[in-house]
């Protein structure tokens, strides 16, 4: 390939560009402006020898000649320095590169291992780069491809046969793998989960990386992933709406960045082949100092005596191939395992499975009950059959199981079994964390990771599959390091930067896995549980789960502790045991457990499809089990499983009630009578149209704008409750990755908006909400009070319309009247402040009116809770989580667990929150604190908080709520909410809430 260069830097010169990104290295060699030889090559953190190697590799091509040499790349620059090689930062290598061989490009997307940016050429050079997180990269893709059990090549090819696209989270793989676990569970197809993975690679780079900056014209697509898979080249062309001529995959995508940084060499020192290497020999030498810790164990004896203590809690696992008599089969199909034991009467175990689940849970279980039967046949009678588990429905349908029940009972079972005075359950699992405290032989609260997996075994595994180990060999690399690294506590994406430094300061494997194990440790302690103390977590601790099979993890909690702790022989199949144990208890009198050769003849089989039962056009997957039997998941309420509920029948739901208050006033927009003469309101041309966005803190104020702005003779429009494709609408104008998925919305209700015609949109700017005389003040959020001002500076298609965002006092009518007249006089003809006034006291009027039916329904709720005996929740968030594209079905899944929903602001009239230790600024906290006072004062309720991901004030909320709960002798509960539907995770809190309830009670 010839390279133009308008410099002519290539004529008669020998360059060299060398390429170190995060996981692979690459080589362009130009003679004389040809590209003579490109290399790419993955060097598994072993910069400086696979540079060496490959250098090597093409020693033809230099020895005997001069050249110039440059180094690039996001993991390029300590080996520049260490070998004194001249060094181009990857934007200006990437952006002389595509000058020279395709100058007429607007903008670039390049995707690395573990980097991903965005170069705008038009207007000025502009560049977007990913920080230390590395979702929506290459990594990521591989990680996703590992958990689907496909090579990368067989996830591309299945990508471009899908059907569906799921919502997935790709801000980092540990996101993801909460989503994409539990659809495979449910039963979705892998062709529609690796579609789904690519459109988050690229929902990633548009969100994360453009930050609102639209992406048109000419785009060029650069680095491995869109090199290699035409998947993900197919969702990034049909998301941006790019013809083929407007993009473009070179062939030498793989390569720009080292053809940019030869280009760049041209001015630097000439050197030969033996040089060159010379500097790189002698860059293996140097190290830079580490910040280590004291060694796990100081030497093998004590490492002895550490395994004969731990020896000690065991349960008899000796195989029994001989024996005959009733058993018992637990299975935990798990978030990226299945787990199955068989125990005897006496609860010894006879047969275990654990493995990966391999993507396809339904086969994994019937190849383990074919082989249970091959070994053991008619001298086994199984007498109860158990599943716990993300996977429990799939696989308690699919097998006719007897029981089916929540991780954390099935967890609590098992520890009783080796201390019935058990009072602290701490559990890692392959991306959950759960940890229970027990108090009176029942649990007394439960916490549970978000959806963050930092701090489980996922966390270990990702780190040893990129060194080349498997994660047993990886764990005993740690065992007996002398010197581990101090990583401190930080999420998988963003360690990795940290593993890296390590590596290039001299850090060996062993050093790295045991400050690895630490890490695991203080994110499970200090993050998940937020302990500040030992003396919280409790006396007598029982840890399981498969990552405390490690006993690195193992040491390294005792010693952070400070305490010894039991690790049951069989950590890892604690929650299979449980439920085995949970069947035995519970035994039936008939076992309903597919016989073997109903076994032997399941077909099960899955599709994808969409609900049309209402608005929400639920994602559904079907499975069919042999051609009949057909279990739905993805619902989000009953209508999706084909279930009709008589109105006796349905429990009340305060979320339900305020959006059907609000689709009635949506639905009512009669012309008032006497209605001032505004504009274009003849007739003939209609009534001029406002344009309400429905979100934010525009839900509890719609009834105060509808009103006003129907009296003053405006036709007001909607823009309806929000949906997934209506968040795609707004997307490409969102500034910020990290903001609440609330604030995102905003952006597809303005274009909604426009594209039904508003001549103007109303979204003000509230620095106060209403003085509900909660608090010690009463402001809104900041993203609520302003967003308006965001959406103005970002949104180019607000230009086709009038923006109102005034600043307002709603708390004064006197001043709203001013203002609004202010606002609205210099804009439409025929506005009068005396019109204002009145349109003004009408709306108050209305908002007053609209509090008090919720107050009302919410009194008759608790009414029909307390006199059908039914359990209160009170699902406490802010006016916009009723929207059901943010609450996603939370609501309908507590009323088909049991629970009358009601809403923080439905009970707390007349509740005031208690003494706080926070100053207490907000409107919408002030009725959350109150809630929690109701909840802590009603044995029948219980109290739920919805928290958006990307809320900071949150994170005093959520303490808060906590403790007013936790000393009145309550469980807190919390979901976090964000963009990703799937409930698997919520219906387990839930159901983790239910159980505590149960055990509480007995």
């Amino acid at each position: 390939m010839f390279i133009h260069d308008p410099k002519n830097r290539t004529h008669g010169n020998l360059l060299l560009g060398i390429d170190i990104g995060s996981t692979t290295a690459k080589l362009a060699l130009i003679d004389d402006g040809e590209l003579v030889y490109s290399k790419y090559e993955r060097h598994f953190s072993q910069v400086r020898q696979k540079t060496l190697e490959m250098i090597e590799a093409i020693r033809e091509l230099l020895q005997g000649r001069s050249f110039t040499v440059a180094v690039s790349g996001s993991a390029g620059l300590g080996m520049a320095n260490a070998a004194r090689l001249a060094f181009v930062q990857e934007v200006y290598a990437t952006a002389e590169c595509v000058r020279c061989l395709e100058p007429d490009t607007d903008a670039v997307i390049e995707l690395g291992g573990e980097d991903a940016k965005i170069i705008f050429f038009t207007g000025g050079l502009d560049e977007r780069m990913n920080g230390s997180c590395a979702g929506g990269t290459g990594a990521f893709i591989d990680q996703m491809a590992t958990l689907l059990n496909v090579s990368n090549t067989e996830m591309d090819a299945l990508s471009l046969t899908h059907q569906q696209i799921y919502p997935i989270a790709s801000r980092c793989g540990v996101f993801a793998k909460t989503d994409i676990q539990p659809l495979i569970n449910q039963g979705a197809t892998k062709a529609d989960i690796a579609a789904s993975i690519y459109q988050a690679v690229v929902n990633q780079t548009v969100g994360g990386l453009a930050q609102g900056r639209k992406i048109e014209g000419r785009i060029m697509f650069l680095g491995g992933p869109l090199y290699y898979c035409q998947g993900l080249r197919q969702r990034f062309k049909e998301t941006l709406k790019l013809s083929d001529e407007n993009a473009l995959f070179p062939e030498y995508a793989l390569f720009a960045v080292a053809i940019g940084a030869a280009l760049y060499s041209e001015d630097g020192e000439l050197m030969g082949y033996e040089e060159l290497v010379k500097r790189l020999n002698a860059s293996m030498k140097h190290k830079e100092k580490v910040s280590t810790l004291p060694p796990l164990f100081q030497d093998k004896n004590e490492y002895q005596a550490f395994i004969r203590r731990h020896t000690q809690n065991s349960v008899n696992t000796e195989y029994a191939g001989s024996y005959s008599g009733d058993a018992y089969i637990g299975i935990d199909c798990g978030s990226t395992t299945t787990k199955l034991v068989v125990i005897t009467e006496s609860c010894d175990i006879i047969y275990t499975y654990y493995s990966s689940n391999k993507g396809d849970p339904v086969r994994i279980v019937r190849e383990q009950l074919m082989k249970i039967n091959a070994e053991f046949g008619d001298r086994l009678h199984i007498c109860g059959c158990a599943v716990t588990g993300y996977g429990e429905e799939l696989i308690r349908r699919a097998f006719r199981i007897d029981f089916g029940l929540v991780e954390t009972m099935a967890h609590y079972t098992a520890a009783r079994y080796f201390d019935k005075n058990v009072d602290f359950i701490l559990d890692i699992g392959g991306q959950d964390i759960k940890c229970f405290k027990i108090r009176n032989h029942s649990i007394d609260s439960i916490m549970l990771n978000e959806a963050c997996s930092s701090g489980c075994g996922s966390f270990i595994e990702t780190f040893a599959k990129s060194m080349g180990y498997t994660v047993e060999e990886f764990a005993r690399q740690g065992l007996f390091s002398m010197a581990p690294v101090d990583l401190g506590t930080r999420c998988t994406v963003f360690m990795n930067s940290s593993v890296k430094q390590a590596q290039k300061d001299g850090a060996s494997v062993q050093d790295i896995s045991a400050g690895l194990s630490l890490s695991v440790v203080k994110n499970a302690i200090y993050k998940v549980i937020r302990a500040t103390s030992p003396d919280e977590l409790g006396q007598r601790i029982v840890v399981q789960g498969g990552t405390f099979m490690n006993d690195a993890v193992l040491r390294c909690f005792e010693k952070e502790i400070g305490r010894e702790v039991i690790r049951p022989n069989i950590a890892g199949l604690m929650g299979a045991f449980g439920a085995a144990l949970y069947a035995k208890e519970h035994r039936p009198a008939q076992s309903t457990l597919l016989s073997a050769d109903e076994v032997r003849a399941l077909r099960h089989e899955s599709r994808s499809a969409v609900c049309k039962g209402c608005t929400n056009n639920c994602r559904l997957t079907v499975n069919i089990f042999n051609g009949k039997d057909r279990l739905i998941s993805g619902n989000q309420c009953e209508k999706g499983a084909g279930i009709t509920l008589r109105d006796e029948e349905r429990l009340p739901n305060l979320y339900e009630f305020k959006r059907s208050l609000i689709e009635s006033y949506q639905a009512s927009n009669d012309i008032p009578v006497n209605p001032p003469s505004l504009r274009d309101a003849s007739p003939k041309k209609g009534r001029l149209k406002i344009g309400l966005p429905m979100a934010l803190g525009m839900y509890e104020l719609y009834p105060l704008w509808h009103t006003i702005f129907t009296r003053l003779g405006f036709e007001v429009i909607s823009s309806g409750f929000s949906t997934r494709k209506l968040y795609q609408k707004g997307q490409f104008s969102i500034p910020s990755d990290t903001v609440c998925y609330p604030a995102k919305l905003m952006h597809g209700h303005i274009e909604t908006l426009l594209e039904q015609g508003a001549d103007a949109i109303f979204y003000p700017c509230l620095t106060y909400n209403i003085n509900e005389k909660k608090g010690d003040n009463f402001y809104n959020c900041p993203i609520v009070a302003y967003y308006a001002e965001l959406l103005r500076g970002n949104m180019d298609s607000l230009q086709q319309t009038q923006f109102l965002c005034p600043y307002l006092n709603i708390n004064n009518e006197r001043e709203l009247t001013r203002e609004l007249a202010q606002l609205l006089s210099a804009r439409f003809d025929g506005i009068k402040k005396s019109d204002v006034g009145r349109a003004v006291k009408a709306g108050v009027a209305e908002y007053r009116a609209y509090m008090r039916r919720v107050y009302d329904e919410g009194a008759r709720a608790v009414k029909f809770a307390r006199e059908n005996g039914k359990r209160l929740m009170i699902l406490a968030g802010r006016p916009y989580h009723i929207d059901p594209e943010i609450c996603h079905g939370i609501d309908k899944l507590a009323t088909s667990l049991g629970f009358v929903v009601v809403s923080e602001d439905s009970v707390t009239a007349d509740v005031q929150p208690p003494v706080l230790g926070v100053l207490n600024q907000w409107t919408y906290h002030s009725r959350m604190y109150a809630a929690a006072q109701y909840a802590a004062e009603h044995d029948d309720t219980q109290l739920v908080q919805l928290v958006s991901f990307g809320c900071g004030v949150d994170a005093v909320t959520t303490d808060e709520v906590r403790a007013i709960l936790e000393r009145n002798g309550k469980l807190y509960t919390q979901i976090k909410i964000d963009e990703i539907t799937n409930l698997g995770a919520v219906r387990i809190r839930l159901r983790s809430l239910i159980g505590a309830l149960q055990e509480r009670g007995r």
